[in-house]
């Protein structure tokens, strides 16, 4: 699981060693400047400091980058491989949950983003859910109902396609609620995920950040290839004229949004492969954190001998 190959990210340094941490301080030194703020005060909800602009990320980025295409997919492949030997422990460990939420657009990638990074963990313990518009049970109650059923258990792996935050994406916009009502879910938000965390889930909020560009062109991929208009919806040329609204709309999430115990990443995303390396990076970095370990040996089974 620690080994490396000449194309990771630590290099042929494993992370424990003096190498290996040194360049996992340069990751993280890296990753400071996609990582919005923590913008909410715990206790108070008042909003303190700069408030961060999408327009201080550039979706065309690609920071964790070789400048080599190959070598880019040679590493995800390699930390794909490594995040599944570190599910199998965090599902022995047990003592944590988590949550990773991937936001975003039409064609940002976050169906690219499951297969790229977690389509090679082990189904034991990994699950996905892809939220789509509510149906008339789910609006029979609040918005966060159908998400509190399906957040990860005690070692288990919950990956949101879209998430809660659809609900201070697309009723704001679309005019469906006011201002203050959606200053008012932004609370309910931040008090939602604080309790899930102080309950023992580690939470990873990724926005997938593409270009206005990028996005016409994935589009134009989708009607122009027949394998692929399963993918496409005429209510996503609608989307795409409120571009700017969305923008605004998730530049306003994100400040709200970002806690200290569950702050937001923004994925430069025109890059498929780049996104994938990074999404990999960040994951495995908190399931290091953790300090996963196995369950103590059981006494019954020293000197068993199977027969």
């Amino acid at each position: 699981m620690n080994a490396k190959t000449a194309d990771a990210p630590y290099g042929q340094n494993g992370p424990d060693t003096p190498a290996g941490k040194e360049e996992r301080k340069t990751l993280a030194e890296k990753l400071l400047h996609w990582q919005v703020p923590p913008e909410v005060e715990p206790g108070n909800g008042k909003k303190k400091g700069k408030t961060c602009s999408l327009a201080d990320f550039d979706p065309g980025a690609k920071p964790f980058s070789s400048d080599d295409k190959s070598r880019d997919k040679e590493t995800v492949d390699t930390l794909a491989l490594e995040l599944d030997g570190l599910q199998n422990l965090f599902y022995a460990d047990r003592r944590f949950k988590l949550l990773v939420v991937l936001q975003g657009t039409d064609t940002s990638g976050k169906d690219g983003t499951l297969r790229g990074v977690f389509s090679r963990m082990t189904p034991l313990g990994v699950h996905t859910a892809a939220w789509k518009a509510p149906s008339e049970d789910e609006r029979a109650r609040d918005y966060l109902w159908r998400i509190h059923q399906k957040v990860p258990a005690a070692g288990e792996i919950m990956i949101f396609n879209r998430s809660h935050y659809e609900d201070v994406l697309v009723p704001p916009v679309q005019g469906w609620i006011t201002p203050a009502q959606t200053a008012q879910r932004y609370q309910q938000i931040n008090d939602f995920e604080r309790m899930l965390t102080e309950n023992g889930t580690v939470i990873l909020k990724f926005m997938l950040h593409i270009s206005f560009k990028e996005q016409g062109e994935r589009l134009q991929e989708r009607i122009d290839d027949i394998t692929k208009h399963w993918k496409f919806a005429m209510g996503d040329l609608e989307a795409r004229k409120q571009w700017k609204a969305y923008q605004q709309a998730y530049e306003d999430l994100l400040n709200a949004t970002s806690t200290p115990w569950a702050p937001w990443t923004v994925v430069p995303a025109d890059s498929k492969t780049h996104r994938n390396m990074m999404v990999a990076l960040l994951v495995r970095q908190a399931l290091e954190k953790l300090g996963l370990r196995y369950p103590p040996e059981d006494p019954a089974l020293k000197g068993l001998k199977v027969v």
